[in-house]
């Protein structure tokens, strides 16, 4: 794997963009506005990173990173992710997206609703309960006593094999929360969400290392 394709770049996306870069990735960034929007961020990324449209994204990355609001995820192109290992980012904010009955009633998880999307893909969520902040400030080198542990779930053992791989590389474990249908347990309101990762649950902008043991406690703390 060399080539890392961002549908959406943000906070998440470009810090993502970032980690990558500093670990030997190739990225091919998009979002919706247009290529030349995200010049400055290619320039500060170097020869590593390219911009183009969401198509060219999905079509060139060997791992694709879909990181847009929710309510935009129907608009992620699914053709040229066929086969592919997909890595939702993706939190359900009402505030943001609109009413998603579904999701209100617990049938079903953000995630669940970008696989259903994506058929032929190979969805693991992943990076949705951390602030951009700390996931730039808290990488670590494999084997350090202050690494973060990051939660991922998935369907595809071997997909969640590739993105264990992939986080290890740019700095952060993985804990296996289960299957797509368990992503509820590290979504917005839960133990794992944002705070395991801050110095105070209050203050954010103060990133603390967050390992694998905290990750599982609070994992394991989630209710519905």
């Amino acid at each position: 794997m060399t080539t890392v394709g961002l549908i959406g770049s943000g906070n998440i996306g470009g810090t993502l963009a970032r980690l990558a870069v500093a670990a030997g990735y190739d990225v091919v960034l998009s979002n919706s506005r247009g290529p030349e929007t995200l010049t400055e961020l290619v320039d500060e990324l170097g020869e590593r990173a390219s911009a183009g449209t969401a198509q060219d994204a999905a079509q060139v990355g060997d791992l694709v990173v879909v990181t847009v609001p929710l309510k935009a995820y129907r608009a992620v192109p699914a053709e040229p992710l066929a086969g592919k290992v997909v890595i939702d980012t993706n939190n359900y904010y009402p505030q943001r997206d609109g009413a998603f009955p579904e999701l209100d009633a617990g049938e079903i998880t953000s995630s669940e609703l970008l696989q259903q999307h994506l058929p032929t893909s190979r969805v693991v969520k992943v990076f949705n309960n951390i602030y951009f902040k700390g996931l730039a400030a808290l990488p670590r080198p494999s084997g350090a006593a202050d690494r973060s542990a990051l939660a991922i779930a998935g369907d595809d053992a071997a997909a969640k094999a590739e993105v264990t791989a992939f986080l290890d590389r740019i700095g952060y474990d993985a804990v296996d929360a289960g299957s797509l249908a368990e992503g509820w347990r590290y979504q917005p309101d839960t133990p794992a969400y944002g705070t395991i990762y801050s110095a105070t649950p209050t203050d954010w902008e103060n990133p603390a290392p967050g390992d694998a043991e905290k990750l599982r406690a609070a994992l394991a703390a989630a209710t519905r």
